[in-house]
């Protein structure tokens, strides 16, 4: 369907998309898109959560980084003091010990997360998200 109505190519087939929604938006006044363009794409999302997202290996993927980052995310709230921008500080209390955790861990890199696990946490290799490089 997605080929048929969009395109076979990539760059095709966004570009549907983006007109459909364009040309929908301004004769009707309301931000839409038109019943065969909105069908397609939903035709497009449902393929992609099926085939990419919703796989056994995405989903391990996601349950491997998910465990990873509040791991992190518990350990710098515990040691707020191994956040460098508050080495020295004053103590925190929870919430804002929680919330420089999020924000440190939420700023880092997919490598440095990584490194930072392995290398505060002990964090086994095998445990590690897959495909990163470090």
């Amino acid at each position: 369907m997605v080929r048929e109505r969009c395109g076979r190519r990539r760059g095709a087939q966004l570009g549907a998309f983006i007109n459909a929604l364009i040309d929908t938006s301004r004769s009707s006044g309301v931000v839409g898109m038109d019943p065969e363009h909105a069908e397609a794409l939903a035709a497009f999302r449902s393929f992609d959560y099926e085939a990419i997202y919703l796989r056994p290996a995405s989903q391990r993927q996601a349950r491997a980084v998910v465990a990873m980052l509040r791991a992190l995310v518990e350990h710098y709230r515990a040691h707020p003091e191994r956040i460098p921008d508050l080495a020295g500080a004053a103590p925190l209390d929870d919430a804002a010990a929680l919330a420089a955790a999020v924000g440190y861990v939420a700023g880092m890199t997919d490598r440095f997360a990584c490194r930072r696990a392995m290398d505060e946490l002990d964090w086994p290799e095998e445990k590690l998200p897959s495909g990163l490089d470090r």
